[in-house]
């Protein structure tokens, strides 16, 4: 059996234990997943350095999954624009049953790899983009079909397994195994197989933002300020970053339709909208280069009191 399907060794018997020791079980058997994922740094450190290149030149994150999997795959993606300004048509997700799948479980639908297979080829996918494959057993036939899909159109495969030796890992372009071992309930692994899941991704989406300048120092500077409580922090982040009274901080983000870096480069360069753009659109969206093109240097790294 798979190890995710096992039982742990000397398995406590879960609905004979007082409701404390119950919770202990549950929270510290959480732990293996931080170590699974810790383990992996070599293959996320491959993925990011892979993926940089091609999703510079305008390829898409692409995620693909079925049942947990898939849902952690579709929030990961689903998350980038607000966080990140990444566009939304370069972040797509699939899963195994589709877009209804997210809300009713669709058992089936994962065990046909020709669905896999025609979804992921239905994007057009090109060499430039990036696909992220999910399934805790590794051998999941929806996923492998559109691994299958991605090698064809020479598109990047990044295959997550929490099994070792299984055919995901051995069929993507680089597996990152995540052995998260035994689930404390066998077999569920929406515990802390989809847990290091969840960290992997964090993990590899955030380092490809900031690798395409969407972060300056720890802030995200790339964000759009689209509700209140984006608003609140967009101006907290003008005054701190641009150095300004809250004033000429609002009036700079207004200027910019909410756009932080734009808004940021008028406050410490003295620019206005328009000239603020320009530095940005030479390098890439990289704030930190555009403020040295601009003269200034910029010693914003981490929060007071941080090191």
């Amino acid at each position: 059996m798979l190890k995710t399907e096992s039982p742990p060794p000397q398995g406590p018997a879960l609905d004979q234990c007082p409701t404390p020791q119950l919770l202990a079980w549950l929270v510290d058997d959480q732990q293996q997943a931080l170590a699974a994922v810790q383990a992996a740094r070599p293959q996320l450190l491959a993925a990011v350095e892979a993926a940089l290149p091609r999703l510079r030149r305008g390829g898409r994150l692409v995620y693909v999954g079925a049942g947990t999997s898939g849902r952690l795959g579709v929030l990961d993606g689903v998350e980038l624009t607000p966080t990140f300004s990444w566009p939304r048509e370069r972040a797509l997700g699939l899963m195994a049953g589709g877009p209804a799948a997210m809300f009713e479980a669709q058992e089936g639908a994962e065990d046909d790899a020709d669905a896999g297979r025609r979804e992921l080829q239905a994007l057009g996918l090109t060499p430039d983009d990036v696909v992220i494959a999910l399934a805790a057993s590794g051998g999941t036939p929806y996923v492998l079909g559109a691994v299958a899909a991605a090698r064809e159109a020479g598109a990047l495969s990044l295959g997550l397994a929490n099994n070792a030796g299984t055919p995901l890992l051995a069929q993507a372009d680089i597996g990152i195994l995540l052995d998260t071992g035994p689930e404390l309930i066998a077999g569920s692994t929406r515990l802390k197989a989809g847990t290091a899941q969840k960290i992997a991704l964090n993990t590899l989406s955030s380092a490809l933002m900031v690798g395409l300048h969407r972060v300056h120092g720890c802030w995200m500077v790339d964000m759009r300020a689209s509700n209140a409580k984006l608003r609140r922090r967009a101006q907290a982040l003008a005054e701190r970053v641009g150095r300004a009274t809250p004033e000429a901080a609002q009036a700079a983000l207004q200027a910019c339709d909410g756009e932080l870096k734009p808004a940021l480069l008028m406050l410490r360069a003295g620019l206005d909208a328009s000239a603020a753009r320009a530095p940005l659109q030479r390098c890439e969206g990289h704030l930190r280069l555009a403020l040295s093109m601009s003269g200034l240097q910029d010693d914003e790294t981490v929060p007071s009191g941080k090191t």
